[in-house]
């Protein structure tokens, strides 16, 4: 941590001391420029978060951007399975006498993905650790992985406010904030339990994608409501943000998603190009 070039929040850091850390509580990767941290959250579980995650990098690669995705689910991870990369291992070197650098795994396209996943021998060997420890070894595989020159590193981050979340927020140097939510009012609720955190540490939220919004009729393409008939916009408007857009209920990316080749699906749909290619 030498110094703050790579940091998202150079810009509005007064200090001039040299240590990131020490100038404004903020810490940074040790190897790598990550030139913006773009936070995915959602403030619940089985809203698609990870989904959006992965499709939003998957856009991001495909416009040419060098991009890394950061799996925080540390106790459920998923992001290896998104991209077809769950039965590769990501490799540790020591660096000095106590430190370490993490090489992250490539997709095909060149995304660099670090995940929990990926550094466990099995899988679906569940994680069993308290918070402070889930948080420390969060903030290593942030601080700690070889992520290049990026130009944007998404960060996956765990469903709900609890201390994880907290930690990044507070200690990461967040760009900003993408949400995804369901357009149902009590998951509109508990989201926006996550909305209210992100404003009270002073974190900018991008908006809302609202996902699983609808499923198309395939014989005449009609937009169906599953959820709600509140319209997303009423949500989004709940939510007190600007909704980015909405994505179906696609059995199609399901499919996609299953036999590891989700990446490759959603860079040739042009729904997803036209949704995600105007955020960033």
């Amino acid at each position: 941590m030498s110094d703050c070039s790579s940091c998202p929040s150079k810009d509005s850091c007064s200090s001039k001391e040299t240590n990131k850390v020490e100038s404004c509580g903020k810490v940074i990767p040790n190897y790598g420029d990550v030139k913006n941290i773009i936070g995915v959250i959602s403030g619940k579980g089985g809203v698609g978060k990870s989904t959006v995650t992965g499709i939003l990098a998957s856009i991001l690669r495909k416009k040419g951007y060098k991009v890394g995705v950061l799996d925080a689910d540390i106790t459920g991870p998923s992001m290896p399975r998104f991209f077809g990369i769950n039965k590769e291992r990501a490799k540790m070197r020591k660096v000095g006498e106590d430190g370490v650098e993490y090489m992250p795994v490539s997709t095909k396209s060149g995304i660099k993905i670090m995940s929990m996943n990926l550094l466990i021998p099995i899988e679906d060997e569940p994680v069993i650790w308290r918070g402070p420890v889930v948080t420390s070894v969060l903030t290593q595989m942030f601080t700690d992985t070889n992520w290049g020159e990026l130009d944007y590193l998404l960060i996956d981050m765990p469903p709900g406010t609890s201390d994880v979340t907290l930690t990044i927020m507070q200690s990461f140097p967040i760009s900003e904030m993408v949400v995804v939510a369901t357009p149902q009012d009590m998951v509109s609720m508990i989201v926006k339990k996550a909305v209210v955190m992100a404003n009270k540490m002073n974190v900018k939220v991008r908006g809302v994608i609202e996902n699983m919004a609808y499923i198309s009729c395939p014989g005449c393409n009609t937009k169906m409501k599953v959820f709600s008939k509140k319209s997303s916009e009423e949500h989004a408007e709940y939510l007190g943000l600007n909704l980015l857009g909405e994505l179906p209920i696609n059995l199609d990316l399901t499919e996609a998603l299953e036999a590891g080749i989700a990446e490759e699906y959603v860079r040739d749909n042009d729904l997803y190009s036209l949704i995600f290619e105007g955020l960033y």
